[in-house]
């Protein structure tokens, strides 16, 4: 099977990629590098001796988008390219709705003339907002606190209504919680351009002396150090979620839905002490304010993923942040 990665440059992308190419399916990718590097693909070259088909281009491109498509039978899409940073969503809202939901429209689109009605979509826990109950289930009220979460949820919503008029699609929709880590060999991981808006990149930023400090964005929370609470999960084993999806796409599930997540939450301060294990570095840090968009707690129960997908996370926080140092 030939699988395109849209945004496949990017941080899951590509460990998701190294996971396919070991499980003998051939990639294209299509990526327009606004937040990555085409060097990333070339170290995935690197981890698994394969060829990757590269096309730099945009979602919002037809023409382009459609001369992917035209290179060679794509079976199924994994859909990963979107500008995803919360608190930018919140400054530019517009923007993100037109990229996020125009994008994915003409993605669909182009699926439809290849003849290609496989989908797996990049979502998020950010679709939840701020639940008071956790953890978190598939079926749990939507009501996202920012733009980039509401997009996921309109693109989900599009999706939906795209099976119930042409029921040959098959979309699995993955709800991430927390991504962090980096492949073991320590070539690929987390490098956004410009300063990252996620926490562990944040930290080894300042462990190598990047960044003088780490900004805490609120420690009066309802948790138990007063800073926000998150199902961290180690990117490995987020990209092993998607090939167990794609099992999934070839039994005509119609729109399918799960939660990728450990089901344990750790604290900033948390993440902070482990990184600081891990690495033998200090983080210093100051309290600023909260980010707009930001919530209290988010963590998943990850069962349905276990019992429909026989997926579930199994590395650790020291794990995840000894792997993100190296």
């Amino acid at each position: 099977m030939r699988i395109l990665v849209t945004g496949g440059a990017g941080c899951i992308g590509t460990h998701t990629i190294v996971a396919l190419l070991e499980n003998d399916y051939k990639v294209s990718v299509v990526d327009n590098l606004s937040n990555s590097k085409e060097a990333a693909l070339a170290r995935v070259r690197e981890i698994t001796g394969k060829p990757i088909e590269f096309h730099r281009t945009d979602l919002l491109d037809r023409k382009s988008l459609a001369a992917v498509f035209a290179t060679a039978p794509i079976d199924a899409v994994l859909h990963l390219a979107a500008f995803k940073s919360v608190s930018e969503s919140v400054q530019e809202p517009l923007r993100y709705y037109h990229n996020n939901l125009t994008g994915t429209l003409v993605l669909c689109e182009a699926m439809a003339e290849a003849g290609c009605r496989n989908l797996i979509f990049s979502s998020s826990a950010t679709v939840y907002g701020n639940l008071e109950r956790v953890p978190i289930v598939e079926g749990a009220q939507l009501s996202p606190s920012n733009p980039y979460g509401r997009s996921k949820v309109m693109i989900a919503q599009a999706l939906r209504d795209l099976h119930a008029v042409e029921l040959k699609w098959n979309i699995a929709l993955l709800r991430y919680f927390n991504p962090v880590g980096a492949h073991p060999s320590g070539l690929i991981g987390e490098d956004p351009n410009g300063i990252p808006n996620n926490l562990v990149p944040c930290v080894a930023e300042v462990a190598v002396g990047r960044l003088q400090e780490l900004s805490v964005f609120g420690n009066d929370y309802p948790t138990p150090d007063g800073t926000g609470v998150r199902d961290y999960i180690h990117v490995t084993d987020l990209s092993l979620g998607h090939l167990c999806a794609l099992e999934k796409l070839r039994s005509d599930p119609g729109v399918v839905v799960y939660n990728l997540g450990t089901g344990r939450s750790y604290s900033v301060l948390e993440m902070i002490a482990s990184f600081e294990r891990v690495s033998g570095k200090k983080i210093p840090f100051r309290i600023a304010g909260r980010r707009a968009g930001d919530i209290a707690a988010c963590y998943t129960d990850p069962s349905k993923a276990s019992i429909e997908l026989g997926w579930e996370a199994r590395r650790g926080i020291d794990e995840m942040c000894a792997d993100a140092w190296r």
